[in-house]
């Protein structure tokens, strides 16, 4: 068994002893100019929803018109109580009025806005955008 083994190890070394070495062949690339195209579209959808709430933290009252005037001896201060927390019009104690020259004629406004929450305003968009990219690669050897 072991001349078989040197024989063998003795053809190898034969072998690599009469090896030629290697040689490589320059790559050349086979086109000389070239180009490479891309095209990507994307759309985007965004909804924005804005809400604005208005508050008044007091009361308002007031009194417009023609031919009016006040009940004699009627305070034009009106009372006050609280409601919730707020103060607001007490309105078994606000101002009377008269009119002034019976049978005449006359304009009477009387107007009132208590506290808490006046006004909501809700916006809401929507908009959606599309965005389109095209690119070009030129190359060349």
């Amino acid at each position: 068994m072991r001349p078989l083994f040197l024989l063998l190890c003795g053809l190898i070394g034969e072998a690599l002893v009469f090896a030629e070495p290697a040689q490589s062949a320059p790559v050349v690339p086979n086109f000389t100019t070239g180009s490479m195209t891309s095209h990507t579209e994307t759309t985007s959808k965004v909804t924005e929803t804005i809400v604005s709430e208005s508050y008044g933290t007091g009361w308002e009252y007031s009194v417009s018109g023609t031919n009016i005037e006040p009940v004699d001896g009627a305070s034009l201060t009106p009372g006050t109580t609280t409601v919730n927390g707020w103060s607001a019009l007490n309105v078994d104690n606000k101002p009377s009025w008269n009119i002034a020259d019976p049978g005449a004629a006359f304009q009477f406004v009387e107007t009132y806005s208590g506290p808490g929450l006046s006004n909501t305003t809700t916006i809401q968009r929507v908009t959606e955008i599309d965005q389109i990219t095209d690119t070009i690669s030129t190359f060349s050897q």
